[in-house]
């Protein structure tokens, strides 16, 4: 019975790891760079610039710097870049605010005391985590409701655990065996 057991196992384990392989290899690939997006020295995550001042009630209007922001995006970009945000970071500690945005992988950090762009800068890592996540093709296909990111992870998150069963009873099925034997002797 476990001879047959680890048969069947190890014939899922191998189809599904001739099926599933390209998932894997992006997965792997992508989840590796983002381990390191802060440590990779502003090549895959923007370094954070420094503002003049920290103190909150030194800095001008929220609003204010999202005009400066968009009107930078326009003049430096081009108007073909779409000013919808997906996000607006403000980190006090360092009198920053960074402005992220929804169409594309730009990112303005403005300095909160005086509205001056401190840097504009692609955000590398935002792209490989759609593409680890699989919602960049939700994005290229614009999909409501991210339906291939959903399918993705499913899959790819059942496969990993089908991966983790079959691979235990691989390794343990032959000691499982060895030992059965070794009691009837």
């Amino acid at each position: 019975m476990q001879v047959k057991l680890l048969r069947v196992f190890r014939k899922i384990h191998r189809t599904t790891g001739a099926f599933l392989f390209v998932f894997f290899f992006v997965i792997s690939i992508s989840g590796l760079l983002l381990g390191w997006k802060k440590n990779s020295g502003g090549i895959i995550l923007p370094k954070s610039a420094k503002g003049s001042s920290t103190v909150l009630n030194e800095w001008i209007s929220l609003d204010s710097l999202k005009k400066n922001a968009f009107l930078i995006l326009k003049d430096s970009l081009g108007p073909t870049f779409s000013n919808e945000l997906d996000r607006i970071d403000v980190r006090p500690d360092k009198g920053i605010v960074k402005f992220v945005f929804t169409n594309h992988y730009q990112e303005i950090q403005l300095d909160g005391a005086t509205g001056e762009l401190l840097q504009i800068h692609t955000r590398r890592s935002d792209f490989i985590e759609d593409v680890h996540d699989g919602s960049f093709l939700d994005f290229y296909f614009k999909t409501e409701g991210e339906p291939i990111k959903l399918f993705y992870t499913s899959v790819t998150g059942i496969a990993l655990f089908v991966f983790t069963v079959t691979g235990f009873w691989l390794w343990y099925g032959p000691i499982a065996i060895r030992n059965k034997k070794k009691r009837s002797v």
